[in-house]
């Protein structure tokens, strides 16, 4: 499936989802719809765990010198 109708039927749920259930029920698929994407980029090995996480040194004055 190509991203453009993968893209075309994520918009039309936001789309019945605003109209339908308002703007508290498109947040909520729009936010689950973000959450679902992550969780297959994960799942599909495009996405490891240990990038949303970076390792703090202590270095931090040395670049303000």
């Amino acid at each position: 499936m190509s991203m453009a109708v993968i893209g075309l039927v994520a918009g039309m749920a936001l789309g019945f989802a605003g109209y339908f259930g308002g703007f508290g029920a498109f947040v909520l698929v729009a936010a689950l719809g973000a959450v679902g994407f992550m969780a297959g980029r994960f799942l599909d090995g495009d996405l490891a765990a240990g990038e949303f996480f970076r390792v703090r040194t202590g270095d931090r004055d040395d670049r303000r010198r």
